[in-house]
């Protein structure tokens, strides 16, 4: 199917902006663009600035049902933790195609084109496996389809609770037993969806705290193999670097480096509690790093290294991790003003390469190279960005970009191409009412 978009403005490669730009679509991909150039008859007009499909690089979709329950008292990650499990109690592969299609949805509204979800919650209460012992990832994939997102579904390895404990209460649901039978579930997944365009099956160590090093081999194996991406929780916590430096005279980073975990198409998730010799491995082995700084900071994580990072070596991409918020903007414009802040200064980080973050580095670390930006052959992917609303008004070309990063939220995203299928216009998602989709979703789980 061929569609023509005309967009009054664009960003596009190498990051400049343009105005009345024509946008040529067939079936999936772009197959031409044309800068300075009149609206065709019968061009799907898009107003303000139009950018390629932003990229979230960690999710756990499930934990969209947090929002609001867990910002009473005081307390932290680790009595976060514990009210995360009970929502994780909660659920079935019903209930998580429900929860997640609506989750997925409200991404969308935010721009986001591919979602990278951090799948642990494998099994049923006490761990027994469903029939299919990929239910749950299956659902994951069903709902991403049904919300027009493209998914790639990190299974993830999760074997203990803590280092040396074994798997208690919910975290039983997590867990394989051993690194092989996970990698023999994890198989039969891929094998599912090899050949599909819109999905991409790759893998995740959870952290040094759930799977022992010397499994973490055959978890990389699997990526290897599957030319799939990598990823992994890393210094989230100092209690998470003090234990592992107290088992294993080691940071994180570094035993993810000597269990071949880290490399180019690895991702280091947070990377907050970093030491001069993690930065060095992470960067020298070009490992990506995505930063979820609503998350780093709803759950009083600390602020990591972003620039520093990037300098060494690590692109830097972002996700929404916990669903704190669903706005990619902000997760951009808080790595440099979460500097800001421990820094002192200004302008640690420019709005385009924050813009390439969300979008071509995002979008390349997930497997979709081919994504995250406007040019003939890649993905169809147009988010455009209203440069009218109170908080984007007065915008001109040369400043769109920074009003973008910002300024704009995601209530400013009013239309959404995700594969060549429009599925966000004047602001409405194609399945509807989103926010009725989310409550009833939700609401199920806190009876």
């Amino acid at each position: 199917m061929h569609e023509t978009y005309w967009c009054e403005m664009a960003w596009l490669s190498p990051g400049e902006v343009v105005e009345s730009v024509v946008v040529g679509v067939e079936g999936r991909r772009i197959t031409e663009i044309r800068p300075e150039s009149p609206a065709p008859p019968g061009a799907v007009r898009l107003a303000g600035l139009t950018l390629p499909g932003l990229a979230n690089c960690h999710s756990h979709a499930f934990h969209r049902a947090l929002r609001g329950h867990t910002q009473t008292g005081r307390g932290s990650f680790w009595t976060w933790r514990e009210r995360m499990y009970a929502t994780a109690e909660a659920l079935d592969p019903d209930r998580y195609l429900a929860l997640a299609t609506a989750t997925y949805a409200e991404m969308a509204l935010a721009g986001i084109t591919t979602v990278a979800e951090f799948h642990y919650l494998h099994h049923g209460p006490g761990g027994r496996p469903y029939a299919d012992p990929n239910a749950m990832g299956h659902a994951l994939v069903e709902a991403a389809r049904r919300a027009g997102l493209r998914i790639t579904l990190l299974d993830t390895c999760y074997l203990t609770g803590n280092i040396g404990e074994a798997l208690a209460g919910t975290q039983a649901r997590f867990g394989d037993g051993d690194a092989d039978r996970w990698a023999a579930r994890a198989d039969d997944l891929a094998r599912v969806y090899e050949g599909e365009e819109d999905v991409e099956i790759g893998a995740a160590v959870h952290s040094v705290r759930a799977v022992p090093p010397e499994q973490m081999h055959v978890v990389a194996d699997f990526a290897h193999r599957h030319t799939g991406p990598l990823h992994a929780h890393v210094s989230e916590q100092p209690a998470e670097n003090e234990a592992c430096v107290e088992a294993y005279s080691a940071t994180p980073v570094q035993v993810l480096h000597d269990h071949g975990v880290l490399g180019p198409r690895s991702t280091a998730v947070h990377a907050t509690h970093l030491s001069d010799v993690d930065v060095a491995l992470l960067g020298g082995s070009t490992t990506q790093v995505c930063m979820c700084p609503t998350t780093e900071r709803d759950l009083a994580d600390g602020v990591g290294p972003a620039r520093r990072l990037l300098e060494a070596g690590s692109p830097i991409t972002l996700g929404t991790d916990s669903q704190a918020v669903i706005d990619l903007f902000e997760e951009a414009r808080a790595v440099e003003l979460d500097e800001r802040l421990v820094t002192g200064e200004r302008g640690h980080w420019p709005a385009e390469q924050l813009l390439h973050a969300a979008t071509a580095a995002g979008q390349a670390s997930l497997g979709f190279p081919d994504a995250g930006c406007l040019v003939p052959g890649a993905w169809a992917d147009l988010v455009s960005v209203r440069l009218d609303s109170v908080r984007t008004a007065g915008a001109t070309k040369t400043s769109a970009v920074e009003l973008a990063v910002f300024a704009a939220t995601a209530a400013d995203v009013h239309s959404v191409v995700a594969g060549g299928r429009r599925i966000v216009e004047d602001g409405r998602h194609v399945l509807g009412d989103v926010g009725a989709l989310l409550g009833d979703a939700i609401a199920p789980l806190h009876r």
